[in-house]
Parts: C-alpha cells; structure tokens; sequence
C-alpha cells in the first residue's frame, strides 16, 4: 500500500466555479482573432463572430472538452513511447528561447548560439531525471529566419528524448514536423509515438495573432500535439487577484482547444498557462514568485477537472546565477509541481526570470528533481516494509546494521552526488571542495556525455533539408 503524496490549493466547489467563471468569460467577453478561416470555422460551428470578435457558448467549449484526448504520448527518438501525460504523472524538462548563456566553465554570459545548444541538449540528455527536452535557446549566431529549423536539428541530433519546440512561423514548423517525421520514421511511426510537441502563445489577454492560429491549424491537422499556453502576468495582462488570472489563463487556453477540435477532433492536446505576478518593484514577469507556484497548482487541478494533460513550470529563478537563491526558488517550484500532478513540466534550469540558459543550473535542478523523485512516491506499508519480526529478533539494545533486511533496504535512502553529508575533517581530507566547486565537476561530466548518433543516412537528409533552408 502506498499514498500518493499530493497538494491540492483548490477545493471541489472552487473548481467548479472557476470553470462556470472560465466559460462565461468566453461566452460574455470572448477572443478576439483576425484569421480569416479560423473566423469561419468557428461561425461555421456555431460561435458567436461579431467582427474579430469571437464568442464561445458554454456548450461548444464543454464539448470541445469531451472530444480532446485525457492522454497524450511523446516518443523517444527511437520511437519509445516514454513520456505519459495522463491523470497526475509529472515529467520534468528544460525550456525554450532563452536569448543568454551562462558558460559553466568560464561564468561569462554571452549571446545564446548554436553551439550552446549543443552542450544544453547533451546536457538534458545525460540528466536522468529531465525526460524530455525543449529546443532552450535561440541561435544568435545564424539568419533569425531559420534560428528556429537549426536550434531543432541541433536538439534532435545531441538529445534521444522527446522535444518540445516553438517556431517563428508556419514555414519553421513545416520544417521541424519533416524533420521529426524522419527521425520517427513516416507518419505512422510519427502518430504512434510523437518525438515533438509544439509551442503555442495565445497573447493574453484573450487574443491571436494570425501567425500562432496558423500554427495551431498545422498542428491539428498534422496530429502534432499542441501545448496552447498563455502567459499573463497578474497586475499586468491578467486582473492582479490570482482567480482572475487563473480564470483568464484558462479561457486563453481552452479557446485554442476549441480551434483544434474544430478541425480535427481528438487532436492531441495540453492545456495550461504561465500565470505568474508582475514584480511592482522592478515590473519582471517573475520566474520565482511562490504565487506562481500557486497558480500552476491550481491550474493543474483544473486540468485535471477536464481530463486534458497540462503544461507546468517549476525549477526556473530569477537568480542571476545557479546560486542559494536559485536553487530555493527551484526546491520550492519544483516540490510544489510534483505533487500537484503537473504533468509535462518545463523551465527546468532557467535563470534571470526566463532570459539565460546554465547547464550548471540544469544539473543543480536535476539533483533537487531526484530528491523529489524520492519523496513523491510516499511510504510503501507492507508486512516486509513494517519489519515486525525483524524489530522482534533485534530486540531491545540491539542494531540493525547486520541484518538481511537493512542490505535490501538501506538503499532506498536517497544519496546525492552534489550535496554533501561528510565529517567536516572528512571533507577536509577529501580536498575540502565547496558546493560550487562539486557542481562544475558533475556539470562537466555532464558536458561529456555521449548520445546515442543518429543514423548515417537520417543526418545525411537533415543536412540536405537544411541546405535549402537559405
């Protein structure tokens, strides 16, 4: 027997009237869109289009709902069905579009280039506990045009797990979708275990521009599976009371569930928004704040409410570097996620409030994930676990430290490669190394780390596809 430890900031009744509040935003306030044929689909399907204004009934939005998949399945590049977006699974990775690097070896920051996202997607890869990767960085270094095709192939190419990727227009994504059809093998193979997921920004609040509605036409029609995920910033772009934002957030989101559904029902996907607060101090949209954390929380109950996989965030800081402040603000989010059920969650391993990218942070992250890793699961209850008779032969005075039941369990105790548990004149015979000095050396190991190569010919095509990219 085991329970599940869990944190739950929402009541059933708060649930239930922040989704009647979700659809009446829709229904009374609605989107406003300027693409031409979503505008027809949806007057086509019985919304409510005055202009580019759209309203959503409450009937078409709950049956959108219905028809959405509850579950949604990445693959590996091999095509391994790895990661599982269902009920309250929670799968942790980095993120997307950082514009810095934070050079692990020197600590100088610098423009984000492609050969940084060599390291990071080598990186992501090594690190056991982040099961999926995003595309990080953007390629400073190349025509911003195709930044978007060259950081994918380099992501695809240094890194086995899924991607989740964004792109700068509809061409970009026709692009990467070649390129993971390749890699998975045709649409098949692609279907069965999709090796991409798709970025989507509506603009909060409650509008598209025509280029995010493109993509979110692509993506359904190709069974893409799509992450539809709206920023607002409470006080900002959202009401500064976090049930309105949550409200918000979530009818920015289920609007573009309502477009996909439309096209293609049963369209993979992933509902979700980056609800956090404007810093009045200095105006940053914060990637430390716990009222983020607080909002994720209660947006993946909500998720959870209409059976849709969710897209999180946690392990992200504003901290300059992968300091004390980070890595509190990374234990605090990334805690908060795993036991709220956040499903697929990102920003693993960003810094500066979304700006630059550390492979240091990113190993940092991983140890905080492991040790999280180990107290989600709960306590297992069993007559082995409760160990009865071992205590009754021990007896009183007595000491475990030879008995068959400690050699089969003493491993379930975590052990950390980074945080250190010595005698201080053990330390100091061991060369006395800070915590600093111990993360560049497990970031470095981390750097040496060796993927598994692509297939001669499918490196061969991806080489030819970028060729024309120009």
């Amino acid at each position: 027997m085991r329970f599940k430890p869990q944190l739950r900031v929402l009541g059933a009744d708060q649930v239930e009237q922040l989704h009647l509040a979700t659809l009446e935003l829709l229904e009374r306030t609605g989107i406003e869109i300027t693409h031409r044929r979503a505008l027809e689909i949806l007057d086509g399907a019985g919304a409510h289009v005055d202009g580019e204004r759209v309203r959503m009934p409450a009937w078409l939005v709950e049956d959108a709902i219905r028809k959405a998949p509850s579950r949604v399945v990445l693959g590996r590049r091999d095509g391994e069905r790895s990661v599982f977006l269902e009920s309250d699974k929670v799968w942790f990775g980095p993120s997307v579009d950082c514009v810095d690097y934070l050079d692990p070896l020197t600590g100088e920051r610098s423009r984000f280039v492609s050969d940084n996202c060599r390291v990071t997607s080598t990186v992501a890869d090594a690190l056991p506990n982040f099961t999926w990767v995003m595309t990080i960085g953007m390629a400073d270094d190349v025509d911003a045009d195709i930044a978007d095709r060259v950081i994918a192939k380099q992501t695809f190419t240094y890194c086995e797990k899924p991607m989740v990727f964004s792109c700068q227009d509809v061409d970009g994504m026709r692009d990467i979708y070649e390129m993971a059809l390749l890699i998975a093998g045709g649409e098949d193979r692609f279907r069965q275990a999709p090796p991409v997921a798709h970025l989507s920004d509506p603009i909060s609040p409650l509008l598209y521009y025509d280029v995010a509605v493109e993509k979110i036409l692509f993506c359904a029609e190709k069974g893409i599976p799509l992450i539809n995920y709206p920023a607002p910033q409470a006080g900002s772009t959202a009401p500064a009371s976090f049930a309105g934002t949550i409200v918000q957030s979530s009818a920015e989101s289920l609007s573009g569930l309502v477009l996909t559904q439309l096209v293609r029902p049963g369209a993979p996907f992933i509902y979700g928004a980056f609800a956090t607060v404007m810093d009045m101090r200095t105006t940053v949209f914060s990637y430390g704040a716990p009222e983020m954390n607080l909002m994720v929380a209660a947006l993946a109950q909500m998720a959870q409410h209409y059976r849709l996989p969710f897209f999180g965030a946690a392990g992200c800081s504003d901290a300059k570097f992968p300091d004390a402040q980070a890595a509190a603000e990374a234990a605090f989010s990334c805690l908060s996620s795993a036991l709220s059920g956040a499903n697929l969650v990102h920003d693993a391993g960003w810094l500066d409030h979304g700006s630059v990218a550390s492979p240091a942070y990113m190993v940092l992250v991983n140890e905080i994930l492991d040790m999280v890793n180990h107290f989600t699961p709960g306590i297992e209850i069993s007559d082995e676990t409760l160990a009865l008779d071992v205590m009754d032969r021990v007896g009183p005075g007595g000491h475990y430290l030879e008995e068959g039941h400690t050699y089969k369990h003493f491993r379930d105790v975590w052990y950390s490669d980074l945080f250190d548990r010595s005698i201080y004149d053990e330390w100091l015979g061991q060369g006395g190394k800070r915590f600093e000095e111990r993360l560049l050396e497990l970031t470095e190991d981390a750097m040496k780390h060796e993927p598994a190569p692509l297939d001669e010919e499918v490196v061969r095509e991806l080489d030819r596809m970028a060729a024309h990219w120009d």
